[in-house]
């Protein structure tokens, strides 16, 4: 009839969104709180109730967390394994990144390296302790070679993938124009193997991060790792749970660096 017009089928039934929001679906922000706080309290009682007095629970590591952190020997130990993870960081960023776009780019060398590369990547840090002492001592400059060691081939895997994943379209303008070969790394290949790189970056640092620990372990120097060992040793469970809170920190606050550093300056490369 004149006058009337079609009805949707949908026409005046809520969203999907707007029907979970109605149903008083919590935010994931208190979800995770949540979930966090029963953790707590499950890790609380079980101690209380299971384990010997010594043994670290949330209550006794709320009491010392402060404390420790204001403890002038634990902020110089924090600060040498953070700046060695840091220099060790840096030395693979630039060694790894000429590696990967070498390896990325040129047959020869793709084919010479790839299976040492692999390799070593694959080889448990742990092995290499007992070589790295003899060659470096029982000295700050083993951990350094033990945190280069755990993230140098990382960067070195990743930029490698990165560099082959270059898009053809690219390689033929760059070479339309007559560019150089190290113009088109420089210009083309590095540029968009940045995603690549950012990924390796991200398990770099933490590989970093676990080789810097172990290495303070094994060599019994000042450090994080150190610290955590000698007061585990001594039953201070709580003081040393301080210092794995501060690694996690240090992990997690990177892994963030690096997203927003993604999101802001690369938003191709984001996935999702």
């Amino acid at each position: 009839m004149a006058g009337l017009q079609p009805v949707s089928r949908d026409a005046g039934l809520p969203s999907t969104a707007a029907a979970t929001e109605g149903r008083g679906a919590p935010p994931s922000l208190l979800l995770k709180a949540s979930a966090g706080v029963v953790l707590l309290l499950v890790w609380e009682i079980v101690v209380r109730a299971l384990a010997p007095e010594y043994v670290a629970r949330p209550t006794g590591i709320a009491k010392v967390f402060l404390p420790v952190l204001s403890d002038a020997q634990f902020l110089a130990a924090a600060g040498a394994t953070l700046w060695a993870v840091v220099q060790g960081l840096a030395i693979s960023i630039v060694a790894g990144t000429a590696v990967g776009l070498l390896m990325g780019r040129v047959p020869t060398a793709e084919h010479g390296l790839r299976y040492y590369v692999n390799s070593l990547f694959a080889t448990p840090m742990v092995a290499i302790l007992p070589l790295v002492t003899l060659w470096f001592g029982y000295n700050a400059d083993a951990r350094l070679a033990v945190v280069v060691f755990a993230s140098f081939f990382s960067m070195a895997i990743n930029t490698a993938d990165g560099a082959r994943s270059v898009p053809m379209e690219f390689l033929e303008v760059a070479r339309s124009f007559r560019a150089r070969p190290m113009s088109t790394m420089f210009d083309v290949v590095l540029p968009s193997s940045l995603p690549y790189l950012l990924a390796g970056l991200r398990l770099a640092a933490g590989r970093a991060l676990i080789g810097a620990v172990v290495a303070e372990f094994f060599v019994s120097i000042p450090g994080l790792g150190y610290f955590i060992l000698y007061n585990s040793r001594t039953f201070r469970h709580d003081d040393a749970f301080v210092a794995v809170i501060v690694l996690v920190a240090a992990g997690v606050g990177f892994e963030a660096a690096i997203k927003w550093l993604t999101r802001r300056y690369m938003p191709w490369g984001r996935r999702g």
